[in-house]
């Protein structure tokens, strides 16, 4: 049209720069704002605000800002697009402080205002931001617009579901006039991300009663539900229903189809859907490469591993974490050395979740040196790769080094601890014999960093204790501890009273532990090894005898070694 004379007008500019819009080609519309200056369009409302658009959809949000300040008119749609390029990124103070300017000048807000800036704390998770996003749902109840406009009310779910306050997100389903897919799904989506499967499930339920469709993003979810509960009969309920609606192709979905079945244990159902692929994504291999790798087979997933790089796709770093964590569990040196000359080969050296990867790889090999030096290769560490290596002097039983480590990483690096680093701060100090500083520690994560202890910190401190022999102090705090976490402790107490030769108190642990755990062959294995070292030959053959008279199974001992890079397992009594 250009090349033929023809300049375009007013309504022709705002076409073009709405496909630089949807394009995201910020290239092509500056040089159509060009063009629209050189022509003289830029008064032109209409043109202006399509400028406006455009530079908000491409990230521009300073340029946008610009030519929103330079419009002699501005309409409800001009104010609408400078306080979407606002949300875009989630910039919300200067998203609502425009809006405030809007009202005051005399502008009404409409549902697409709101709508605009609730999609802007999709990525937030602060407070701040949920006192903000409380307010506007105010100010919706207010001008009585809440639950009447649906893509209005999506997005207050949308917000409260981001925020896990789906007590809220409830209020709002059940009060809108009409619901749409995309409100069930919300409001599905919703529910499995706080882990509570069974209400998503109870609502997709109620969905179909009421007729509302489905879409492969409710499968999304759905799946993801039945990952969290790990059930075979629920998975496979849920892939006859993907089948029937005819979503089992679309990538995303197949993907999560074979973490499904791996979560559930049938790796054969995972592997059917995984071979039927036809054209293998990236995510595809990775899927089943972790299948495997979770499911105690890391053999398994090297050879996937190995089909893998023979094809055209190239693994990313996720894939290449999982690769590692296999190698940690085979604790094969060698292909762990493999995989890191493939790292640089292929210029991922850089990427933390590889770096990680191999700092955990190494240690677990036994070669902590090779662990400090890629840990000393990354530039920018954050909490996960302090994390790493603290764990792996912890395993190591290097107890002064994790703390040293520890205390430079709050003190000079500055980055607050989780309660994860805890766990490895806990153990190192366990594995050393280091009883004032776990203590120190245990307190201080509660005191300082408000972090509860679980169930590992808890198994921690009741084996630093039983280590060096303070028994009765180690009881004491598993009296003192909820009952949901003193199964493990008790555990480790028992094992503590066999180290010590202390008889009366590992049949008291014994009794805590039956009591809690009455199915578990481990205690009674533990209490006829403590019968045993003390020569107390008829109690230990007592305590073996039931676990055959109650049906329970010991499970087996092993180890495995690497020989010509093949894996050989040998049981007890092999």
């Amino acid at each position: 049209m250009a090349h033929s004379g023809v300049h375009g007008n007013n309504l022709t500019y705002p076409l073009l720069l709405k496909a630089c819009a949807n394009l995201a080609s910020i290239q092509h519309g500056t040089l159509l704002h060009a063009r629209v200056f050189k022509l003289g369009f830029q008064a032109d409302t209409f043109v202006q605000t399509a400028l406006l658009d455009m530079y908000s959809k491409c990230s521009h949000v300073a340029s946008a800002r610009l030519v929103f300040d330079e419009m002699p008119q501005r309409s409800v749609v001009s104010w609408n697009a400078m306080v979407s390029a606002y949300s875009r990124v989630s910039s919300m103070d200067q998203a609502l402080s425009l809006l405030k300017e809007m009202w005051v000048l005399g502008f009404e807000p409409t549902a697409s205002t709101f709508v605009s800036i609730l999609s802007g704390y999709s990525d937030l998770d602060s407070f701040k931001f949920r006192l903000q996003g409380e307010s506007i749902h105010c100010c919706l109840i207010k001008l009585g617009i809440a639950h009447t406009e649906v893509s209005l009310a999506n997005s207050l779910m949308a917000m409260y579901a981001q925020f896990c306050m789906m007590d809220e997100a409830r209020k709002v389903f059940y009060l809108m006039d009409e619901k749409s897919i995309i409100s069930w799904t919300t409001m599905i989506g919703g529910y499995v991300k706080i882990g509570h499967a069974v209400e998503a499930f109870g609502l997709f339920n109620q969905m179909q009663r009421q007729s509302a469709g489905t879409d492969f993003v409710v499968f999304l979810n759905l799946i993801s539900g039945c990952i969290q509960v790990g059930e075979l009969l629920l998975a496979s309920s849920v892939h006859s229903l993907v089948l029937k609606c005819g979503c089992d192709e679309v990538d995303s979905v197949e993907n999560l189809l074979i973490a499904m079945y791996a979560k559930c244990g049938n790796l054969t159902s995972a592997r059917r859907i995984f071979d039927l692929i036809i054209e293998k994504s990236m995510l595809s291999w990775t899927s089943m490469i972790a299948g495997y790798a979770h499911s105690g087979l890391p053999a398994e997933a090297l050879d996937l591993f190995r089909r893998m790089v023979k094809t055209d796709i190239r693994p990313n770093g996720a894939t290449l974490a999982t690769v590692l964590s296999a190698c940690a569990d085979l604790g094969s040196l060698s292909t762990g050395q493999e995989i890191e000359e493939y790292v640089f080969l292929n210029g991922l050296e850089s990427d933390q979740q590889v770096q990680t990867s191999l700092i955990h790889m190494y240690s677990k090999c036994g070669s902590i040196k090779k662990a400090r030096e890629v840990f000393e290769r990354v530039t920018d560490k954050d909490l996960t790769v302090w994390t790493s290596m603290i764990n792996s002097y912890a395993i190591h039983g290097m107890g002064n080094e994790a703390i040293t480590l520890f205390h430079k990483m709050t003190t000079k690096e500055g980055i607050t601890p989780d309660a994860i680093v805890y766990t490895s701060v806990l153990l190192a100090c366990s594995h050393s014999g280091l009883v004032e500083d776990g203590l120190k520690y245990f307190k201080s994560m509660q005191k300082d960093f408000r972090i509860a202890p679980t169930v590992e910190h808890c198994t921690c401190l009741i084996d630093l204790l039983g280590r060096v022999g303070q028994l009765d102090l180690a009881l004491d705090a598993i009296q003192g501890m909820p009952l949901a976490v003193q199964a493990q402790a008790w555990g480790s107490l028992l094992s503590a009273c066999r180290i010590h030769g202390n008889v009366e108190l590992g049949e008291f642990a014994t009794v805590k532990l039956l009591e809690i755990t009455p199915e578990s062959s481990g205690s009674y294995v533990l209490m006829a090894n403590l019968y045993t070292s003390l020569g107390k030959w008829k109690e230990a053959h007592m305590m073996r005898n039931l676990i055959d008279g109650k049906g329970l199974v010991k499970e087996c001992g092993w180890s495995q070694v690497e020989v010509n890079s093949s894996y050989q397992a040998f049981a007890a009594g092999n």
